[in-house]
Order: C-alpha cells, then sequence, then structure tokens
C-alpha cells in the first residue's frame, strides 16, 4: 500500500502541481469575476437601472471575512511553529468565521427581497439580478474554501500539518486570503458603482 503525503520538500525543483493548479483555479476566478464587474458598468451605462441601497450587512460581512484572514494566517504560522492546539483553534475559528459571513449574505439576500429587488423573472431590475450574481458566485466560492479548511482542520487532527508538512495549509492560507481581497474589491466595486 503506498503511502501518500503532500509534502513540499518531496519536489525537487519547479512549481508543486497543486500550487499551479491553484494559481490556474485563481486567475479563472479572477477573469470570472472581471467579466462580471465589466458587464455590470456596461449595463448600467444602458439606463433602466435600479438603485437601491445595499443591505448594511454587507459592511459587516467585509469585517468579518478581514478577520477570518487573519485567523487563517495566525493558523499558517502555529503550524510553522509546530504549535498545532493554536493551529487547530485559529482553523476553527476561520471556518465559523466564514459560516457567519455566509448566514450574513443569506441575511442580506433577505433585505433584499423585503425590499423587493429580486434575482431575474417579472419585474426584477438587472440591478438587483447582478448583485445576486455577484454575492452568490463569491459566495459559493467561499463554500469551496470552507469545505478547503475543514479539510486542513481535519488533516491536523491527524498530525498531517506542522512545520514539516507544510503544503496543505500553505495552499489553504493563499486561497482564503484570495477570497477575502475578492470580497474586498467586490465591496468597493459596488460601493462606488451602486
Amino acid at each position: 500500500m503506498a503511502n501518500f503525503q503532500i509534502n513540499e520538500q518531496n519536489q525537487r525543483g519547479g512549481v508543486h502541481p497543486l500550487k499551479f493548479s491553484l494559481w490556474l483555479i485563481i486567475i479563472s476566478i479572477i477573469m470570472m469575476f472581471a467579466a462580471f464587474t465589466s458587464a455590470y458598468i456596461v449595463r448600467r451605462e444602458e439606463g433602466n437601472w435600479l438603485e437601491f441601497d445595499l443591505p448594511n450587512i454587507l459592511l459587516i460581512n467585509t469585517i468579518i471575512i478581514v478577520l477570518s484572514s487573519v485567523t487563517m494566517q495566525l493558523a499558517h504560522n502555529a503550524a510553522r511553529k509546530d504549535n498545532l492546539q493554536m493551529l487547530k483553534l485559529m482553523l476553527l475559528l476561520t471556518a465559523g468565521l466564514g459560516a457567519a459571513f455566509l448566514v450574513g449574505q443569506l441575511n442580506g439576500w433577505s433585505t433584499l427581497v423585503n425590499n423587493n429587488v429580486f434575482f431575474g423573472g417579472t419585474g426584477s431590475n438587472p440591478s438587483g439580478s447582478f448583485l445576486y450574481v455577484l454575492t452568490g458566485v463569491h459566495g459559493f466560492h467561499l463554500i469551496t474554501g470552507l469545505i478547503f479548511v475543514l479539510i486542513v482542520f481535519f488533516s491536523s487532527l491527524r498530525y498531517k500539518v506542522h512545520s514539516k508538512n507544510m503544503l496543505r495549509i500553505h495552499l489553504c492560507t493563499v486561497y482564503w486570503h484570495f477570497l477575502g481581497g475578492l470580497w474586498l474589491y467586490l465591496y468597493i466595486f459596488l460601493r462606488i458603482n451602486h
């Protein structure tokens, strides 16, 4: 039975295939959101654009995701120092903050519905649909990030994340910081262009 371990040190030269794959995923997500935000600007200039207040929860969610980036970095630092208790605690805090962010997004959508801002269909306006798409697609990627955080957490319970085996936590940290940065971009974009 082969003993499969994801270990940076096993790679001799070049970029680890998982790192390369992660960067391809990140680049494709950047391109997708660049297309969404470009389409938003173009469609807004065409007229028939409903102006409405963004839900206040979006600011709270921005604070939550920044805090989750801090806890993720603390988890990474703890793994580097072989502080496994702190690693587990910070991963759980990151997952909890990520879940709180998703609950906040659902709350924001509820606020939109209560203000008669809907996604698609009769009586909807493209401005509302764009907001649902931007926040929904980001939310989907955050769910994938949460799954990644939980995989790393369960790996840490089996002592597979530590200073000599940092690849899992490193990839997870990069992806989580990317999701936080992407949200900051979306929030600022919506504030400026809404």
